[in-house]
């Protein structure tokens, strides 16, 4: 069995894999910590032979890790930020400071549609462009739903958005106070993807197929004016393009990958950003 794992700075989540099938078999999250309890917190090691890790946690929490996971399993991989990957060239000034799970996003991104925007919708939204050839060219970080809202401080951060609302029903003026953030943090977010999605496209000049991943994904994706496709493990994604371990992964086969979305032509995206400028 593979364990992959995706390492946040609060919440990390966790796959086992099967090696000859190619076969997710379970998956959990938890809250990030520095000490791990095989077969409570992730499975049993006894079952593992190979560990990828992505972690954006502090420094001390990814070395315990690895030193728990090397006393136990034979193989432990490690993704890194690097200048160059996969047909990829890093657009940071110092590629190590790109956080890895954008760089895995990107990667994975660029692996099933070659050009991607590459939005990771968690604690904070995360939006990453490259080129057709490779060209990373960085991206933006904005505040994610909840620390939109929690930054309020109007006791509201308990009340989440409903993932099954209708785009149109949250970009509604809100009715009372809960509704009102709910709704103006929702606006901001999709506003933001949007608008620099198309403005990132009409500079560059292409047209670019857009893929979201992260917890808020799901209702972000509501309220996009683009095509686009949710892969909930795009960064697993980038974890496998990284380290293929298995048959299906050295032949490309990514896990969970959607159809790669065809892109609004790009005089369209031009027309609907010059629309919005007027406004």
């Amino acid at each position: 069995m593979i364990l992959d794992l995706d390492i946040g700075n609060t919440l990390s989540k966790w796959r086992l894999k099967d090696t000859l099938s190619s076969e997710i078999r379970s998956r959990g999250a938890l809250w990030t910590r520095e000490e791990w309890r095989p077969g409570s917190d992730i499975p049993d090691l006894d079952v593992v032979q190979s560990v990828r890790i992505s972690s954006v946690a502090r420094k001390a929490v990814l070395e315990e890790t690895v030193a728990l996971l090397r006393r136990r399993v034979v193989s432990v991989y490690v993704a890194r930020s690097t200048a160059e990957a996969l047909g990829v060239t890093n657009g940071y000034e110092e590629p190590g400071r790109l956080g890895v799970d954008r760089w895995l996003g990107t990667l994975a991104g660029y692996q099933l549609a070659g050009g991607c925007c590459a939005v990771d919708c968690g604690s904070a939204i995360t939006v990453d462009f490259v080129l057709p050839g490779g060209r990373h060219l960085g991206g933006y970080i904005l505040p994610g739903l909840r620390l939109m809202k929690e930054s309020l401080k109007l006791g509201t951060r308990n009340v989440a958005i409903d993932p099954d609302s209708e785009a149109d029903e949250l970009l509604a003026p809100g009715k009372n106070t809960v509704e009102a953030v709910n709704h103006g943090i929702y606006m901001a977010a999709v506003s933001a993807v949007n608008r620099l999605y198309a403005e990132v496209c009409d500079r560059e000049g292409v047209a670019l197929p857009l893929l979201l991943t992260g917890g808020d994904a799901r209702v972000v994706s509501r309220g996009l004016r683009v095509p686009h496709a949710v892969w909930p493990d795009m960064v697993y994604g980038g974890l496998e393009a990284c380290f293929p371990l298995t048959a299906a992964e050295r032949a490309g086969r990514l896990s969970g990958a959607p159809r790669v979305p065809v892109p609004a032509a790009l005089e369209k995206i031009r027309a609907g950003l010059a629309f919005s400028t007027l406004l």
